[in-house]
C-alpha cells in the first residue's frame, strides 16, 4: 500500500510497472488515470487548482485503501492524489490496484477512484474566461460511491 500527496507530478507507466512486480501471485493490475480537461460543465477550463487538508487527506486516504484490502485480496495498491495548480492535460490522481485476479484489481480500482472523488477532503476550483469557481460535488459521482454501501 503506497499512498502519496503530492505537487510533483509522478511517472504512470514507473508506477504500474513497480505495482506490477511486486510478487509473481499478480494475475490483474488495474489503472486509473485522472486529468485535467480542458472544457467544464457551462465553459472552458484553463486551470484547475487541487487543495487539500494536509495529514486529514492522508488519514482518510489510508481508510479507503484499508476498506478497498477488506473487500478484495489486493497484492497492492497505490494512490497518488496532486495538489497545487494544474493546466488542462496535466495529471491529478492514479490509482493502481494489483490481485491474484483481474475482477478483484478492477473493481477494488473503481471502488478506489469512486471513493476519492466523494469522500477524501480535497477542494478544487476552476478557472474559465468568466473568473474561478469552486466545483461542487456531482450527483453522478455520489451515485456512482453509493454502489458500494457503507
Amino acid at each position: 500500500m503506497t499512498i502519496r500527496i503530492q505537487a510533483e507530478d509522478f511517472d504512470a507507466g514507473a508506477e504500474i510497472a513497480r505495482i506490477s512486480a511486486v510478487s509473481t501471485n499478480v494475475g490483474g493490475v488495474c489503472s486509473f488515470l485522472g486529468l485535467v480537461r480542458d472544457s467544464g460543465e457551462n465553459s472552458a477550463i484553463t486551470a484547475m487548482t487541487l487543495e487539500h487538508y494536509p495529514g486529514m487527506t492522508e488519514k482518510q486516504l489510508a481508510k479507503i485503501e484499508a476498506e478497498a484490502r477488506e473487500r478484495w485480496p489486493l497484492d497492492d495498491s497505490l494512490i497518488i492524489h496532486r495538489y497545487g495548480r494544474f493546466e488542462p492535460g496535466e495529471q491529478i490522481v492514479l490509482v493502481v490496484t494489483a490481485s491474484a485476479h483481474r475482477k478483484a484489481a478492477f473493481e477494488a480500482c473503481e471502488f478506489l477512484i469512486d471513493w476519492l472523488k466523494t469522500k477524501a477532503p480535497f477542494w478544487k476550483s476552476e478557472e474559465t474566461p468568466d473568473g474561478t469557481t469552486w466545483v461542487e460535488a456531482k450527483a453522478a459521482d455520489n451515485a456512482a460511491a453509493e454502489k458500494w454501501g457503507e
